[in-house]
């Protein structure tokens, strides 16, 4: 089946922002869609209540990766209060659109964005130590993997 794609959403197929896995990222979530197959990973660093770093895995049609890719770009620097009010419709809308018979990867897209900062809301902060053991500071750390 052939789809119309906005041109935008081909730019963000043909050459995605914010791809790989991030090495110092303090949340991450997998999912996947049972509908199509498509699977999403998001890793985020958020510090100081700021999203300041956003990237995505993806396997799955073009519609999933600028999805991905998308979301990454939309959280980039915003506070996390913000970020966890983003709807796919507001994904859809940035990417000029999407087929209806697509909508399903920006609401991966998100659910999977979401996975994540709940586990980094439920694990609470920790104290990092220095090597002479005081207290530098508190972050928050978390991992979820979901498929």
């Amino acid at each position: 089946m052939v789809y119309s794609y906005s041109q935008l959403v081909l730019e963000h197929f043909r050459e995605p922002r914010n791809v790989g896995e991030m090495k110092d990222a303090n949340a991450k979530a997998t999912a996947g869609s049972m509908a199509c197959g498509d699977m999403m990973t998001f890793y985020l660093k958020i510090e100081n209540g700021i999203v300041t770093n956003a990237t995505f895995e993806s396997y799955g049609c073009a519609a999933n990766i600028a999805t991905g890719s998308m979301v990454t770009e939309l959280i980039k620097g915003k506070p996390l209060e913000e970020v966890k009010n983003l709807t796919w419709q507001e994904v859809v809308k940035s990417l000029g659109g999407l087929p209806k018979v697509k909508h399903h990867c920006s609401n991966l897209a998100i659910d999977t964005l979401m996975k994540a900062i709940s586990e980094y809301e439920k694990t609470g902060l920790t104290e990092v130590e220095t090597s002479d053991g005081k207290a530098a500071g508190r972050e928050k750390t978390s991992q979820v993997i979901e498929g």
